[in-house]
């Protein structure tokens, strides 16, 4: 039986390796090893979930060939469900039987017995599994699940901490980029362009919108969408909802769950757009209002705050550089007509 002491020493191991060079890959495969090596296993894998598919990714691995780690991949939404629902684990003691897993026969040609799942969180959402395999029968005791537990848990903020970094370094090259290419054009079109596709296949979105305030109307009018379906680009007038007064007022407006906020003018319209979550913007030049930027994603999501600056930040810079666009505009145009008035005077002499 393993002694506690080698479980403190394992978990020792993998708190150390935070404070090292390692990046997320070895950390993460430092635990499915621990998680071997402790506890007598045949093998030990991480998934992560792959939301837009609603199906569990390995991303570290050992001891399970590649057939069965790629033969049908399960459901992720439900076996996390089923994982904290069971009271934060999972324990099969006949992997080959258990109505409650899937892939039976996989199982048992991959010489599995028992199993136990606990799952691996960030920021209190279950973003994955942390799952051990023995080849023999056997039941796992309290102490057993506390360990995989806290290994998951580190492996949860390897996780998280990589992405953070990851998303912070995108971040910056994505403001640097736009903002560089916002700066440098008075052409709208471009503008409109960078705001919309550019920046949402950049963070990943399914789909930006901008309407900007027509003072003399009192409306919002459509300017530039992309990723947007006609019927849902034109599925009727825009009211100022709380979501659209908020923004007009100049405030970064978050709907994290499109299916149950009562905010949202067409929530109907949005779902069957497929659209899950939404992220309202103001578009500023100076202190003004001009507009707002939507941003649409598919999946149910909260945008975290470092996302939500950036897209504020490049949201007044395109604010700006639309101000600027339509002075030159109106400047040339001016100029034209002075040239005009010249020419037309040129003729009395």
């Amino acid at each position: 039986m393993t002694q506690l002491s080698e479980y403190l020493t394992a978990f020792c191991r993998v708190s150390r390796a935070f404070g090292t060079t390692l990046g997320k890959q070895e950390i993460l495969d430092l635990i499915v090893e621990s998680a071997i090596d402790t506890m007598d296993g045949k093998a030990s894998c991480l998934f992560l979930a792959d939301e837009e598919k609603d199906v569990f990714v390995p991303v570290a691995g050992k001891g399970l060939s590649e057939n069965y780690l790629h033969a049908r991949p399960m459901q992720a939404r439900k076996v996390v469900d089923e994982v904290l629902w069971e009271g934060g684990y999972l324990s099969v003691y006949d992997a080959a039987t258990d109505p409650r897993l899937e892939n039976h026969e996989e199982k048992k040609a991959e010489g599995i017995s028992s199993i136990l799942v606990v799952p691996v969180m960030a920021k209190n959402k279950g973003i994955g599994v942390l799952s051990l395999y023995t080849g023999t029968p056997r039941d796992f005791s309290e102490d057993e699940i506390s360990f995989l537990s806290a290994l998951a848990e580190q492996g949860g903020m390897a996780i998280e901490q990589a992405r953070l970094f990851e998303r912070l370094n995108h971040n910056s090259r994505v403001f640097a980029e736009f903002a560089a290419a916002l700066n440098s054009s008075l052409d709208i079109k471009k503008i409109f362009h960078v705001l919309s596709a550019d920046l949402g296949e950049a963070l990943g979105m399914k789909g930006v919108a901008i309407r900007l305030l027509n003072k003399d109307k009192g409306t919002l009018e459509m300017v530039t969408s992309h990723g947007l379906s006609d019927g849902y680009l034109n599925k009727g007038p825009i009211r100022p909802e709380k979501c659209v007064a908020k923004a007009l007022q100049g405030e970064t407006v978050v709907v994290s769950d499109v299916r149950t906020d009562d905010r949202l003018q067409y929530r109907d319209a949005a779902l069957k757009e497929g659209i899950m979550s939404t992220l309202y913007v103001p578009i500023k030049a100076g202190e003004e209002v001009i507009g707002i930027m939507r941003l649409y994603s598919a999946v149910q999501r909260e945008f975290p705050e470092d996302m939500v600056q950036l897209v504020t930040a490049l949201a007044h810079q395109g604010g700006l550089a639309i101000q600027n666009a339509s002075m030159y505009l109106l400047l040339q145009e001016d100029k034209k007509n002075l040239e005009d008035d010249i020419w037309s005077h040129k003729s009395w002499f």
